[in-house]
């Protein structure tokens, strides 16, 4: 497989840790065992020890829960997926200063049919999960439309293209792992979506704002946010495609905070509403950066199988998209689900479906498949668990730094 701009530079590369490895790290700095550790985790020591030598992927509720008994953020357990992360780093802080300077861009205001093409190029960016390139195109788009909504004198429109772009800069931001930067760009997200008078903006704001706190771990005050945003969004909205899109794509973010919080009631509730908007969407549509239709509502019913521990009822759900995949769905979504599927057959202990399922999420999404947490975690146990021969997998292995 070529390598993928995400991929490290340096020369003899060593390996990145990954979670369960930071675990035990951070549990051996504190001195705290593995039987109290895995008593506030609410797990068992069996399963704690497994997590921490590689035989078991230290899945996202594993990963909140030590975050919360060791008394650090989930990004901390997570850690930098880049081994040698100087040109991403150079890049994140020309993010943080054009962030930073919301209310004085640099740059003048372009032609309109210039920023039209530059907002377009970056959704597509986004949903073909190509950060770095977006990452290098987002300051100076910033800056564009942030002039041109305070030349527009408080143009609805101008403040959308705003709103819409901070919603890239949080996708990237989200993805590299940059916590503290996804928390500035959304509230960045709600102050331009604010000034469009739009509930639609205002609603993918909280999309993101809920995103935050499921990177967190915090799935109870997630599940908070967007209930509170579906109760306002139905009050203002109006019908249309983009109010079904808004609504649905809502729902679908309850169905992943619902699933991980183990709430099987919310989720159910969550995903039935989810089913019933997406009915009117049998190709996927992508509105405001959020995708939504009967396919990608899929995609999160069988995600929420997976984290409700039912894993045989995700690979069940999976056979048929395999075979024909939902139509409408962007790189983004569909690696995204090559990873989940990677993560439910090793859960079946179907280690040969599950390095197959990854192959084709790197094969469709690479900079996704090489820094993806569940990507990595998946593919450290299927590395320890006498796999090493295997040269696709050691190929993928070194592209996420996991191998020298």
């Amino acid at each position: 497989m070529p390598r993928t701009l995400l991929t490290w530079k340096s020369e003899p590369m060593e390996s990145t840790p990954t979670a369960g490895e930071n675990i035990a790290v951070l549990r051996k700095a504190r001195g705290i065992g593995q039987t109290k550790l895995a008593r506030q985790m609410g797990i068992t020591v069996s399963y704690l020890s497994k997590v921490e030598t590689g035989i078991r992927p230290a899945t996202p509720v594993v990963v909140a829960g030590a975050a919360k008994a060791l008394h650090v953020t989930t990004a901390r357990i997570y850690g930098q997926p880049f081994s040698d992360p100087s040109e991403q780093a150079d890049l994140l802080n020309d993010l943080r200063g054009a962030v930073r300077r919301h209310t004085l861009p640099k740059e003048d205001t372009p032609p309109p049919e210039a920023l039209a093409g530059g907002l377009k190029h970056a959704a597509q960016l986004r949903a073909e999960t190509k950060y770095l390139e977006l990452l290098r195109e987002l300051p100076t788009l910033l800056g564009q439309a942030t002039a041109t909504a305070l030349d527009a004198d408080g143009d609805a429109v101008a403040w959308g293209q705003v709103s819409d772009l901070y919603g890239c800069a949080y996708a990237v931001a989200h993805r590299l792992a940059q916590p503290d930067l996804a928390d500035m760009i959304v509230s960045r997200q709600q102050w331009a979506a604010q000034r469009t008078w739009n509930p639609a903006a205002e609603a993918a704001a909280a999309w993101n704002e809920a995103g935050t706190y499921q990177s967190a771990g915090q799935y109870d005050d997630g599940l908070a946010i967007v209930e509170r945003a579906i109760s306002q969004f139905e009050r203002a909205r109006s019908n249309g495609p983009e109010s079904v899109i808004v609504l649905g794509s809502l729902h679908l973010r309850g169905v992943v905070l619902a699933s991980r919080h183990r709430d099987k009631n919310a989720t159910e509730i969550h995903l039935r509403h989810a089913k019933e908007l997406a009915g009117q969407f049998p190709a996927d549509q992508l509105m405001h950066n959020l995708t939504f239709g009967e396919g990608n509502t899929a995609l999160y019913e069988l995600a929420a199988h997976i984290e409700l521990d039912q894993p045989n009822r995700a690979v069940q759900m999976a056979t048929p998209l395999l075979d024909q995949p939902p139509t409408g769905l962007k790189p983004n979504r569909l690696g995204r689900f090559y990873i989940d599927l990677a993560r439910a057959r090793l859960a079946t202990k179907d280690l040969e479906g599950s390095e197959e399922a990854l192959k084709r999420a790197f094969q469709v999404s690479p900079q996704m498949a090489e820094i993806h947490p569940m990507s990595r975690e998946v593919l450290r146990v299927l590395f320890v668990m006498h796999q090493r021969s295997r040269p696709d997998l050691m190929q993928m292995a070194k592209r996420t730094g996991l191998a020298a």
